[in-house]
């Protein structure tokens, strides 16, 4: 059974470069473009993992990973971030929220699918 990701991201053109890189590494992906859109489509999506951005509206990364957190069901669930932010101190928030993983956009499809594979199997 492919694992099932959902990607968050408020810009469309990497939703679907996401999108492009993990259906076709042959994961099922589910398309998020806030965090509030994200949580909307946790219960349907039922992820065995997330990745999210930090920057987006109406729900940011850090509400949408620490909501994540909150729910009993996916306390456990794996966390990548993918943005354009590097500061550490932003790195350490997301850490605190709950966070798995960070990765700096622009992203190479191998390298996340690594990511993914050491986090989610």
């Amino acid at each position: 059974m492919a694992i099932r990701v959902l990607a968050v991201d408020d810009s469309r053109t990497i939703r679907d470069l996401l999108e492009h890189a993990l259906t076709g590494a042959g994961y099922k992906v589910t398309l998020a473009e806030d965090g509030q859109q994200a949580l909307d489509r946790l219960a349907e999506a039922v992820p065995d993992a997330i990745i999210s951005d930090i920057n987006m509206p109406r729900l940011d990364g850090f509400g949408l990973i620490e909501a994540v957190r909150r729910q009993d069901r996916h306390r456990a669930t794996p966390i990548l971030v993918l943005t354009t932010e590097s500061a550490p101190e932003l790195k350490a928030r997301a850490r605190a929220a709950g966070a798995t993983g960070w990765i700096v956009k622009p992203f190479e499809a191998d390298k996340l699918v690594r990511a993914l594979q050491m986090i989610a199997g």
